[in-house]
């Protein structure tokens, strides 16, 4: 059902705090199908694809999760945490206007596409406070639209129609979509999905997604699956964070890989611990502190939160305190990741255990699988195979 806004409920204040945040809503919220901010159905996630004739297999796009409302004369799109992107996109924003009919909402993702495939890091400059950087950005990276559901068509919801009938509607919706407004490939057939999750990452796709063909549209629910790629490396631990604002408990653990020139990069961190564990990890990791930043090869940015230390600052860390302590160049663990953006994992790493039995200097790029190249192109031609 349509999750109307309550006037004295959070629904309305969501929508209210949206609104302060974008120039480009202009549409009343009554003009659309069903009033912003809707909660996107989310995914939990599975170590495999599962097999099943009641399934849908799509391709799962790494980008920025939105939901564009089409209404009679505007158009708004909302972000995963509800609030507007459109004044980030105006070129994508004018071609949803243009090419979407009123009285429809539709659920996918924002990207950009480079020359080696999706282009995340492209996608974050986006979010740039100054309208002038947006719109020269507009120009020299124009983003596109990937839909992957139909939440209401003709001016009426159909959340609560199954997956299936939301595609099928979906596609009639977008049968004639030209870029940078895309349809996300479909398909019941387990082997195809298991070589979409093979293939498609060489185009920097972030794995598949798994929807019940009979299942609801669930806002903020986790009503679906998505299977990434799982790999694992030996990292070195340079150095750690604190938790929040105690000092008695490890927030996270800086990870480093040493490249062909022998230098120690940051690649990202791992931090989901307990929290007997986090305060076990302050005594096991005393001994490494002592030191550490006397020959520590990060030493030049102690002391300084700047965007290019460890886990320094960015316009998504929101002002966060990301200061850091050094380790010794000593201890080495292994972690499991799905996969690289650029020289670092893109998502946080998963600890898995501690490796005595590896020397820090093992810690190399080298040791990381090599993704094959695949066409984008292909990703989108891919075509459907739903019913």
């Amino acid at each position: 059902m349509a999750r109307a806004p309550d006037p004295a409920g959070h629904g309305r204040r969501a929508w209210l705090i949206a609104a302060r945040y974008t120039d480009r809503v202009s549409t009343a919220a009554s003009d659309f199908a069903i009033a912003p901010p809707v909660e996107p159905m989310l995914a939990a996630l599975a170590d495999g694809i599962p097999e099943s004739d009641e399934l849908l297999f799509e391709p799962k796009w790494d980008g920025f999760r939105a939901i564009v409302f089409r209404g009679g004369s505007d158009v708004y799109i909302q972000s995963r945490d509800l609030k507007p992107l459109d004044r980030y996109f105006p070129e994508l924003h004018a071609s949803l206007l243009e090419q979407l009919p009123a009285g429809c909402v539709v659920d996918g993702e924002i990207v950009i596409v480079g020359a080696d495939g999706l282009d995340f890091d492209a996608l974050q400059q986006r979010l740039h406070p100054a309208a002038s950087r947006v719109n020269k950005l507009a120009v020299a990276t124009p983003s596109s639209f990937v839909a992957f559901d139909l939440l209401a068509v003709d001016g009426r919801s159909i959340m609560d129609e199954p997956q299936s009938v939301r595609r099928a509607l979906l596609e009639r919706l977008l049968s004639s979509a030209r870029p940078p407004l895309h349809l996300t490939p479909v398909t019941r057939d387990h082997a195809v999905a298991v070589r979409w999750l093979a293939e498609f990452e060489g185009a920097g796709l972030d794995g598949v997604m798994v929807k019940p063909a009979g299942g609801r549209y669930l806002p903020g629910k986790r009503a679906m699956l998505k299977v990434k790629h799982a790999r694992t490396a030996d990292c070195v631990v340079a150095g750690f964070r604190w938790y929040k604002d105690t000092r008695d408990a490890v927030g996270s653990l800086l990870l480093g890989l040493f490249d062909d020139d022998g230098t120690l990069q940051h690649v990202g961190v791992t931090s989901a611990f307990r929290m007997d564990v986090r305060k076990q990890l302050v005594q096991d990791l005393a001994p490494l502190r002592e030191g550490a930043m006397e020959s520590h090869p990060w030493r030049e940015w102690a002391g300084a939160v700047t965007s290019r230390m460890p886990g320094g600052q960015s316009r998504w860390s929101a002002g966060k305190d990301l200061s850091w302590e050094p380790l010794r160049i000593e201890r080495v663990c292994e972690v499991k990741y799905d996969h690289l953006q650029g020289n670092r994992f893109r998502h946080a790493a998963v600890f898995l255990r501690w490796r005595p039995d590896r020397s820090p200097g093992d810690c190399r790029y080298d040791q990381l699988e090599v993704t094959t190249p695949y066409e984008l192109a292909k990703v989108f031609s891919s075509g459907s195979s739903a019913s």
